[in-house]
């Protein structure tokens, strides 16, 4: 039997807007146990936000005695010239071997889920993990 993408993808998305400033990213990854966001225009998928996307945007000044303005105005910038563009993405009806596949081919940990063009979900490394050791 082969278990679809729909059985273990999380269903509660956090987003984010294309013109977010990373300060809204910072907030909810120091207290979210997860590493994805998913940014999004008029409530269609524009790219994926990943915690180390992020991180690779700061100054590495940043909470540093030698901190400068110029270092803390790194959380100023916005999602989308951050984030990774043109996401790939698996559909609910998906395998879970398929997600799998894309993952590695494309060096991700996440896939947004997508249902004819609207964004129902996100399916990480770490759900396919559990299902492929249940």
């Amino acid at each position: 039997m082969t278990i679809k993408v729909e059985t273990i993808m999380s269903t509660r998305v956090v987003t984010i807007d294309m013109d977010d400033r990373l300060t809204v990213a910072k907030e909810i990854f120091d207290n979210a146990p997860f590493h994805h966001l998913l940014v999004t225009e008029d409530g269609a998928l524009q790219g994926v936000l990943s915690e180390r996307d992020y991180l690779r945007a700061l100054s590495p000044h940043l909470g540093k005695i030698c901190e400068t303005e110029r270092d803390s105005e790194t959380l100023q910038k916005r999602a989308h010239q951050v984030m990774t563009r043109k996401p790939v993405t698996v559909s609910p009806q998906s395998s879970i071997d398929q997600a799998s596949e894309l993952m590695l081919k494309h060096g991700i940990g996440s896939l947004p889920v997508l249902n004819n063009a609207e964004l129902v979900g996100i399916i990480t490394w770490k759900d396919l993990l559990r299902a492929y050791t249940n």
